[in-house]
């Protein structure tokens, strides 16, 4: 999967995708791997309606994320302040990293520094 927790994306299919003007971004909270399914902060919220009990005496609604797919989701790159397509590579030091398939930067290494691949 090429999104990880904490990484910054892009909603781009939905009913958060919102408009071209103001892309709708979030950080991601969690992986459901198995679902290849994903859960971004302040997206795809829901209400789960409580009924009073002896922890909640008032009840209430709670407001919560849903899983989105992983399809429907741009990693966020800050140079080109979008969502873009990732591609792997090896750095300099020899840690693959992903990068921005538009303008070349870097944005997180996915391995540690391994001299073999090491670029001179």
């Amino acid at each position: 999967m090429h999104i990880r927790k904490g990484d910054m994306v892009e909603v781009t299919i939905g009913d958060d995708a919102g408009n071209t003007q103001s892309p709708t971004t979030g950080k991601v909270l969690r992986i459901l791997a198995a679902k290849n399914k994903i859960v971004v902060e302040g997206i795809n919220r829901v209400y789960k309606h409580l009924k009073p009990s002896r922890r909640n005496p008032q009840g209430g609604r709670l407001s919560k994320e849903m899983a989105i797919s992983v399809s429907n989701v741009l990693l966020y790159c800050p140079s080109c302040r979008r969502g873009v397509r990732i591609g792997r590579r090896y750095n300099s030091a020899g840690a693959k990293e992903r990068y921005c398939k538009k303008c070349g930067a870097g944005l997180g290494a996915l391995s540690k520094a391994r001299p073999k691949y090491a670029q001179k």
